[in-house]
């Protein structure tokens, strides 16, 4: 039996952050550029090295976009001088000037980043869930992650799958979700009802059913 877990309620039944209060942590970070977004810890398996790539990619290829010409990556969730080649990867790549590592904020702060993302980007190589996804669509937010793991049974239909291992896959997933404005809406759709299939009250009561199930099986 599986039991899925849930994003946090804060992210979910929240209906929007205010905009005034958005506005001033997106100011006190002093962003005011379209960006992309990663959340979550380092780790090699989570593919932070490619990311990094496949931006750069991006960002060459929209250079003379109207809007899209500044985008800038933001890493939110670890440490990165604990991670020197992530750093590596981003000097060797030229995009020391566009690439922020902010490391752990506040779930307020976070939810705010969710929702002035223009695509969150998941890339992870194995996850045992994978939640950031979830909370990105339940912000609202087109997501971008991988089809290999557990994350195409939580991403159902709700995000662009693609290859973990390809650079130039991840950076055709990222295109898409920022300039098909069809496939962001319907992404932003289905994300919110693909987020809503998971709570913490159903988690608990499948738990609950099966340990009355045992209890009863052991009479």
């Amino acid at each position: 039996r599986t039991v899925y877990n849930a994003p946090d309620p804060a992210f979910v039944a929240h209906g929007g952050a205010d905009r005034q209060e958005q506005r001033r942590i997106m100011e006190r970070y002093q962003i005011d550029y379209p960006f992309l977004l990663y959340a979550g810890n380092i780790r090699r398996h989570k593919n932070v090295p490619r990311l990094v790539e496949a931006f750069a990619v991006v960002r060459g290829q929209l250079a003379a976009h109207p809007v899209y010409k500044d985008l800038r990556l933001v890493i939110i969730g670890d440490v990165i001088s604990q991670f020197p080649a992530v750093r590596q990867t981003v000097i060797k790549s030229r995009v020391e000037q566009v690439v922020r590592f902010l490391g752990f904020v506040p779930s307020e702060t976070l939810r705010c980043f969710y929702e002035s993302a223009a695509a969150f980007v998941f890339p992870s190589r194995y996850e045992g869930f994978g939640l950031p996804p979830l909370e990105a669509m339940a912000c609202g937010t087109p997501v971008v992650t991988s089809n290999v793991s557990s994350l195409p049974e939580v991403a159902g239909d709700a995000a662009v799958l693609v290859n973990p291992e390809n650079v130039f896959d991840i950076a055709r997933g990222i295109k898409e979700a920022l300039l098909d404005e069809t496939l962001r809406a319907e992404l932003i759709r289905r994300g919110y009802a693909q987020a809503a299939r998971f709570s913490w009250e159903k988690a608990a009561r499948e738990v609950l059913e099966i340990y009355h199930e045992a209890a009863a099986g052991g009479d």
